[in-house]
């Protein structure tokens, strides 16, 4: 199965994809000959894929690199790099490639020390690979410190170094490193393909796929969870049930806090096992003696490890926000459709009985004023305000419309 079969609904971009890894492979065939490299080559250092939140840009950047680093012997015959079964693209698919090394951001930023060896290593050949590639799937979060490192390596990178930089949009990314790079933009994948991705890939029925593919407007990561995971259809339907439960403070304090905790205790769970794991492997590796003693002079590397995994468990009960607001924007968003009358699919039919309720009892000006509070609480939580006050205050505004 080639690793185009990733990019749901990008034909378009897939091909523009192919083209490059033919020529980037038609690059390294004559590195090794010693011959010139072919002349217009579609192949260049540095690449930026954008798209709306769920098209799959950090899939695509990782299938991409499956191509560049692909050694199936069909490539000779003129087969296109990026089978998906070789060593290099399933090592590279799977995060393991040692010549592919990927950068997310632990909190909610990528700092300068996240970037020092990974900048460090771009400027090396690549050890068993074809091609050194350095993934960086949050480039939005990038500071003002790894960008500026980022933006040299960039600017004079190594001949067989790829930089693959994914974010939501062209303008969250510095405009000197953007201006060095060749954008790619993914489209939002049609209801009608994330369904069918569900059905081939993950052998859900038909119909329980189209209601996750409908229910998250395309965005896959989250349309397959929905469809494989219990526990996020239970939580997504306590969050369509808030809309009814604004109608008192006391209710709005009440759901406001539930909201919170149930964010708390999902980042609770994610960070529970990577964190036991990282801090004993850590442990054996600085020398750490029977009955967990640490050697002197190592307290500071484990304050370090720490704040590290502080910062993953705050960003994780963030994000984990984030996905209830947005499918609260839904909701409202829903609700809006039909007091208009707009003849655009619903997304929570699931819910039509409330959704009607609230469309007959309500203004369209109310509903936007509702989801203009959704907005303001996703902003202040970008600026780190508390999240319960943040959710509180939401809440609230949703009651008073």
């Amino acid at each position: 199965m080639p690793v185009w079969d990733d990019l749901v609904g990008q034909e378009k971009l897939s091909a523009q994809l192919d083209a490059a890894a033919r020529d980037a492979d038609a690059i390294v065939t004559a590195a090794a000959a010693d011959a010139p490299p072919p002349e217009g080559s579609k192949m260049t250092h540095a690449w930026l894929f954008t798209g709306p939140p769920g098209a799959g840009h950090t899939a695509a950047a990782r299938a991409f690199a499956a191509a560049l680093q692909c050694v199936s012997p069909d490539r000779a015959l003129g087969g296109s790099p990026g089978c998906g079964f070789c060593d290099g693209c399933h090592t590279a698919l799977v995060g393991t490639h040692a010549d592919v090394t990927t950068v997310a951001a632990v909190g909610t930023q990528i700092l300068a020390d996240d970037m020092r060896d990974t900048v460090r290593k771009s400027f090396t050949s690549p050890a068993n690979g074809r091609w050194q590639v350095i993934l960086v799937e949050d480039a939005e979060r990038l500071n003002e410190k790894s960008a500026n490192a980022v933006l040299k390596a960039v600017e004079e990178p190594a001949p067989r170094t790829v930089w693959l930089l994914c974010a939501p949009s062209l303008e969250d990314v510095l405009p000197t490193i953007r201006s060095r790079c060749r954008h790619v933009s993914l489209l939002t994948p049609s209801v009608d393909a994330v369904a069918d991705m569900l059905v081939r890939r993950e052998g859900i029925e038909p119909d329980a796929a189209a209601t996750a593919a409908r229910a998250t407007q395309g965005h896959i990561d989250r349309a397959r969870r929905l469809a494989t995971d219990p526990r996020a259809r239970e939580r997504r339907a306590a969050v369509l049930r808030l809309p009814l439960r604004v109608e008192e403070i006391g209710g709005c304090l009440k759901a406001a806090q539930e909201l919170v905790d149930a964010a708390t205790e999902e980042s609770k769970q994610l960070a529970e096992e990577v964190d036991a794991k990282e801090t004993e492997e850590l442990k054996a590796a600085l020398g750490a003696v029977q009955g967990g003693r640490l050697p002197r002079g190592t307290a500071g590397v484990m304050k370090d490890l720490e704040d590290k995994q502080k910062r993953r468990r705050t960003r994780a009960q963030r994000d984990s926000l984030d996905l209830a607001l947005t499918d609260l924007t839904g909701f409202y968003r829903d609700v809006l459709a039909l007091q208009l009358g707009s003849r655009v699919a619903l997304a929570n039919t699931e819910v039509q009985d409330t959704l009607d309720r609230l469309a007959r009892g309500t203004t369209p000006e109310s509903t936007l004023r509702r989801i203009d509070a959704i907005a303001a609480c996703r902003d202040a939580l970008d600026r780190n305000v508390a999240p319960l006050l943040a959710v509180e205050a939401m809440t609230v505004a949703l009651r008073a419309g």
